[in-house]
């Protein structure tokens, strides 16, 4: 895991969700899995604020990249040769968790709600006023993704955690590429190739009902 917590640098991350998708717009699981490494270092420069959210995002890259090195690997090259192979051998536990706890299926979607969340605040860090409060924009970004996810206990303890949040202006400068307009100039380029990958993501989850997996 020590490569997960070095430095983080938005470049990085837009040149794995750059890479994410090919030709067929199949998102690649080891591009995607890098872009997660990198946004994992960025949650975590920012202290301890974020470990609900990197802790669990770490264990679940980490069963993905077991399934990528795994006998069956070739499966797992992209999501949907990897939606393809679980779900046409039953290896979904589509109603409650029993035989297949930690499907490649339910783990990825975990990552994918993550992401959605991501996204929203770091477009909400891009477009806000150099003044904007950075709780706030964590609190809407929450509320309209992950939020729905937790218990009521969760959403609670989070949102009063994300009152302690450092100003956008240390936000942006912990992106790593230089002045905080720097960092919105490279969140402009990164996050429309996120937005992309995650509606690939979506319309595939959808098309095969698997956005509620338990």
């Amino acid at each position: 895991m020590g490569d997960l917590e070095s430095d983080f640098n938005l470049r990085v991350v837009l040149v794995s969700f750059k890479q994410c998708l090919n030709e067929k717009e199949e998102v690649l699981l080891d591009h995607y899995l890098a872009g997660w490494r990198g946004l994992v270092r960025f949650l975590n420069s920012l202290g301890a604020i974020f470990s609900f959210i990197s802790k669990d995002v770490v264990t679940k890259v980490q069963i993905l990249e077991r399934l990528r090195s795994s006998p069956q690997q070739e499966h797992y090259l992209s999501l949907q040769s990897m939606v393809a192979y679980e779900v046409g051998h039953q290896l979904v536990d589509l109603q409650r968790r029993s035989r297949h706890p930690d499907s490649g299926c339910r783990t990825l979607l975990r990552l994918h709600r993550a992401l959605r969340w991501l996204q929203l605040f770091l477009e909400g860090l891009r477009t806000s006023p150099e003044d904007a409060s950075t709780a706030v924009l964590c609190t809407d970004s929450y509320n309209a993704s992950l939020a729905a996810y937790h218990p009521w206990v969760i959403r609670q303890a989070v949102t009063m955690a994300f009152y302690t949040l450092p100003t956008r202006k240390v936000f942006l400068e912990a992106m790593n590429v230089g002045s905080p307009e720097q960092a919105v100039e490279m969140l402009g380029e990164a996050l429309p190739f996120i937005e992309h990958v995650y509606s690939v993501s979506q319309k595939l989850y959808t098309e095969h009902a698997l956005l509620d997996l338990p």
